[in-house]
């Protein structure tokens, strides 16, 4: 444990800096994908031809390496964490547009045409009924994003030490010390583990009609007669 957080002043921020400056390169760009997922899933959903292609294009993005995102992008915003950030957004929507889509068509024509009735114009109809009740689904998808572009961020270390945690990982290597890997592996795990349980109790919070796990699977076991007969 000897060095493990005598970070090197090369990279200019303390351990609990680097962390700070993780969280901001990671948790921004799943807030950007939110904000361009949800008005782009609606179009979808209300224009059922648009999604293949949408969904095609997003997959496309998300194929296309980091390291050649970064090429493409240090002409025009430098070694930035902007050039971090922009592909993180981009990949973020492969994950964010099908969740959302799939939540906002599971809400029931029953209840869409209840609310129609009781005369929600299109819009309030999907603010206040259709993401409602794709809220857990939605947050399923943030998870994945969220947990994804954690990892993800140390990749900004190939282009001028914007990978946070993961500047550590390449310090390990130009100092001989592995214990700066360790530490970058370890607090990456942590702060996913702890990003995705805070994401599980915003949507108990948010959802409270929703069962927990315990109850959901005592509800879907059948009872002894049923399952014997």
């Amino acid at each position: 444990m000897n060095g493990f957080f005598d970070i090197p002043s090369d990279l200019q921020h303390s351990w609990l800096g680097l962390i700070g400056l993780h969280l901001r390169e990671a948790l921004l760009p799943v807030l950007a994908g939110l904000v361009i997922a949800l008005p782009l899933s609606q179009l979808c959903v209300r224009f059922r031809w648009l999604y293949p292609p949408v969904l095609w294009v997003t997959t496309v993005l998300y194929a296309i390496p980091s390291l050649a995102f970064f090429v493409v992008l240090i002409d025009y915003t430098g070694q930035t964490e902007l050039t971090v950030m922009i592909p993180l957004t981009v990949y973020t929507l492969v994950i964010l547009v099908p969740a959302i889509v799939d939540g906002v068509r599971s809400v029931p024509q029953e209840t869409l045409a209840a609310a129609t009735a009781m005369g929600f114009g299109p819009v309030r109809r999907y603010l206040q009924v259709q993401l409602p009740i794709a809220l857990p689904a939605i947050i399923a998808g943030l998870r994945v994003a969220t947990v994804s572009s954690i990892s993800l961020v140390s990749v900004g270390a190939l282009i001028g030490n914007q990978g946070a945690l993961g500047n550590l990982i390449n310090d390990a290597n130009i100092y001989n010390r592995p214990e700066l890997a360790v530490n970058a592996v370890l607090t990456m795990a942590v702060l996913a583990i702890l990003a995705d349980g805070l994401l599980v109790v915003v949507r108990l919070l948010l959802t409270p009609w929703m069962p927990s796990g315990a109850r959901a699977r005592r509800a879907q076991r059948p009872e002894p007669e049923v399952a014997a007969r």
